[in-house]
């Protein structure tokens, strides 16, 4: 198999041999380059190539955001974010980098000797090396970025079970960040139901997720805390590592139980919770992201007569989890994520009505 061919943009001395060390030691990878701003990573980007981009987020210059947004813009390649977990201003431009079009976002290494280190090493080359497979597409200003994809036609309403909806379910992986910024960011003030949500991300990131989501959003976001209540119009995302739950009395329930389809936590878990407690009330969302997690789930959301929704590939950075929820016929609309939410509020709308 033909090495990945990785270029390193990372201004600290250190942390850059760090890397280096880190990605030599992967024979599936290939360091091409290592520069140390965002400046040197634009101008080597066309001579060098790489498959997939190692982005620090704090450079000299033009910042890993700004260099995030000119490479999706001037000569799209795959980025992975490598950001300083504990650091609230670094959090904030990982998630807005990802939004730019960076794919995923991974813990930085430290010193060889530090408890933990070899699973953060693991865990980069791993997203280097799947990051690498993904096609990216050109990132045109907002709102126009899918211009030129074959989009879906918009979806009727389902015949609805006469139950009006009671909680809505939301689960992505990769990609998911902006689209779940896009589909509950449209949704008002007064939205009349609790918002669950599943995201694949390192533990470590997802308190600045939760923070970030609640700056770009109206309704209020933060992380899920087992024994709570599932309010209306608030939003609660599963912590870091651990599976959530929807319990009898829309009681939260975060639980530390095996990962399902290699994830904790895991989009199947939160669905068959939700198909369980909420029957035809509820309503699932599967947005974009890699692998099979969460079909399962909707699949047997969509059996207690509940609305299910799976994002369309015209939109989806990566059609894997929606893919396999529509190949279980799972879905009753799939629809480009910039629907998703309309079509949501045309469920919730139709359901109130007597």
């Amino acid at each position: 198999m033909t090495p990945v061919r990785v270029m390193l943009v990372e201004d600290s001395l250190v942390v850059r041999e760090l890397l280096r060390h880190i990605v030599s030691r992967d024979p599936r990878l290939e360091l091409v380059a290592a520069v140390a701003s965002g400046e040197e990573a634009l101008d080597r980007l066309r001579t060098v190539r790489p498959d997939v981009i190692s982005m620090d987020i704090r450079l000299p210059g033009i910042d890993g955001l700004e260099t995030t947004r000119r490479i999706m813009a001037e000569h799209p390649t795959p980025i992975v974010v490598v950001a300083d977990s504990v650091e609230d201003s670094s959090l904030r431009i990982s998630m807005n980098a990802l939004r730019a079009g960076a794919l995923s976002v991974v813990e930085k290494p430290v010193a060889t000797t530090h408890a933990g280190y070899e699973g953060v090493a693991g865990e980069i080359c791993t997203q280097l090396r799947i990051m690498a497979q993904v096609p990216v597409i050109r990132r045109r200003p907002i709102g126009t970025e899918w211009a030129g994809r074959t989009a879906a036609p918009p979806a009727p309403l389902a015949e609805l079970s006469g139950q009006a909806p009671s909680l809505l379910g939301i689960a992505a992986s990769t990609g998911g960040p902006p689209a779940l910024a896009r589909v509950i960011g449209a949704l008002p003030k007064d939205f009349p139901l609790p918002v669950l949500v599943v995201q694949h991300m390192g533990a470590a990131f997802m308190d600045g997720f939760a923070s970030w989501l609640d700056s770009v959003v109206a309704l209020p976001v933060s992380l899920a805390q087992d024994g709570e209540r599932a309010e209306p119009g608030r939003v609660y995302v599963a912590p870091g590592d651990r599976h959530l739950e929807i319990g009898s009395g829309r009681i939260l329930r975060v639980i530390d139980s095996a990962p399902v389809s290699g994830q904790r936590p895991a989009a199947t878990v939160l669905f068959r919770s939700m198909a369980r407690q909420s029957g035809a009330s509820g309503i699932g969302v599967l947005l974009t992201g890699m692998g099979e997690d969460g079909a399962v789930g909707l699949a047997d959301m969509h059996k207690a007569g509940a609305q299910t929704v799976a994002e369309h590939e015209s939109t989806a950075v990566v059609y894997g989890m929606p893919a396999a929820a529509v190949r279980l016929g799972a879905a009753r609309a799939i629809l480009p994520v910039d629907r998703v939410a309309d079509h949501v509020l045309r469920l919730v709308d139709a359901g109130a009505r007597p």
